[in-house]
This record gives structure tokens, sequence and C-alpha cells, in this order.
């Protein structure tokens, strides 16, 4: 069983950055690809980013690429995304998700286990 907890959320105008983390219990998270989704209001949630069991392998969302980065600290058990030039519509419930897919995964359905959500909000 893995559990999932996210913080970093928070208020940002346009243009700024924010830097989420994603801690996992267990002793095993290095076994795991990790991924970053989103839901905004209304909408479905969307993937984000994602990245393989060793960092080694990095995906992203064509509407956050080159200013998103994920990046993961096996030996913290941990998750980041690092947010830049951030536009109101990055505006959405952030979850981190952890798949058995070992090399990470863009498809929602290849994740296992869910965090509870970190609110981005980036005003205009």
């Amino acid at each position: 069983q893995v559990t999932l907890a996210e913080s970093g959320g928070g208020l940002v105008q346009a243009g700024g950055s924010l830097r989420l983390s994603c801690v996992s219990s267990g002793r095993t998270f290095s076994r795991y690809g990790m991924g970053w989704f989103r839901q905004a209001p209304g909408k479905e949630r969307e993937f984000v980013a994602a990245i393989s069991w060793s960092g080694g392998s990095t995906y992203y969302a064509d509407s956050v690429k080159g200013r998103f980065a994920i990046s993961r600290d096996n030996a913290k058990n941990t998750v980041y995304l690092q947010m830049n030039s951030l536009k109101p519509e990055d505006t959405a419930v952030y979850y981190c998700a952890a798949s058995t897919a070992v090399a990470g995964t863009k498809f929602l359905a290849g994740y296992d286990y869910w965090g509870q959500g970190t609110q981005v909000t980036v005003s205009s």
C-alpha cells in the first residue's frame, strides 16, 4: 500500500513559480513510476508530467513543456513538480500518482495510487 501526500500549492500571480512536492509512504518508492495530473473545475483530470523510477526518463504534456519540470529524490521518497511561468489556465487541483509501470506513463488508468491533491490558483 502506498500513501501519497502533496504540498506546495497556493495562490500565485501569472508569470510566477511554485514547487509542488509529493511524499510517499512505504519503502518501495523507487519501484514506482510517478506522475502529476491536474483537474480544473468542470474538466476531466489531465496528464501533466511523469518520471521513471530512476528519474532517467521524463514526459510532459505539450501545454506545460518548457515551463514545468518533474524530478524525484528516491532517498526522500519524494517527487517534485517545479512550475515556472505560470498562467491562469494552469489553475487546477494537482494530484500526484504512483504507477507500477516503472518507466512512467501519461495514461491516467496506468496509476494505482493517488494523493488527495493540492490547489494551485494563478491570478491574471
